[in-house]
């Protein structure tokens, strides 16, 4: 029986995301295949991180238990689990369950999105400042529908250039939801803000991750 590599797992709100604010279990997997700058999570990325094999029916009945609709998997990068697929599939057949993948913008998409019931899709597009942003898989923006969201993490006037040029030439705008989000303590919000205003930057939004304001920033579990 396929099993997957889960480093935590914890009902919260989502902190980003169409849904802040909003309850959320959170699934954690192990591992990634980038090393960004500013990565908030590099303890679930050591080859050597503590975490339990888990089956699709394990995962599905802890979320169950929760009673909470919104699921979000995440990491790392969740897709590179060997058997994330079989645990998506499972997922699927809730229709009463509201799946997000937090991916980070490196992986194909395309045999996720082809599941009947394919989950939403948070794409995480790496900007200069995260020194990973040849690694992204550009092929994802054809398939992504209103459904997905498109997350810039900026740190720089660099990174909101870059962000503004993605939007532009793959036509974001009236297509994802697309959302800035400042890494946290490199960039002043309102820099952000100013931008937006100076290339009228319309369907963008400004999002601040709520649960480094609620807890402490380095809090696990949350």
């Amino acid at each position: 029986m396929g099993t997957v590599e889960v480093v935590e797992n914890f009902v919260s709100i989502n902190g980003e995301g169409r849904r802040a604010g909003e309850l959320a279990v959170f699934l954690r997997m192990k591992g990634c295949n980038l090393q960004c700058s500013y990565c908030d999570t590099t303890w679930a990325n050591e080859k050597d991180a503590d975490f339990t094999p888990m089956t699709k029916e394990e995962l599905y009945a802890y979320v169950k238990k929760t009673k909470v609709k919104n699921v979000t998997i995440t990491g790392g990068e969740p897709l590179l689990q060997k058997n994330i697929l079989e645990v998506l599939e499972y997922f699927a057949k809730d229709e009463n369950l509201r799946v997000e993948i937090e991916t980070n913008g490196s992986v194909d998409l395309k045999p996720f999105a082809a599941l009947e019931h394919a989950p939403s899709f948070t794409v995480d597009y790496k900007c200069p400042g995260s020194g990973m942003c040849q690694h992204m898989c550009l092929d994802n923006f054809s398939i992504l529908t209103e459904k997905d969201t498109v997350k810039f993490v900026v740190g720089s006037r660099e990174d909101l250039e870059a962000a503004k040029t993605v939007i532009e030439n793959y036509k974001l705008q009236n297509r994802v939801a697309i959302y800035f989000s400042p890494v946290f303590g490199r960039i002043e919000p309102e820099e952000i803000v100013t931008f937006l205003i100076e290339n009228q930057l319309n369907d963008v939004k400004l999002q601040l991750q709520l649960h480094k304001y609620i807890w402490d920033p380095q809090k696990r579990g949350v």
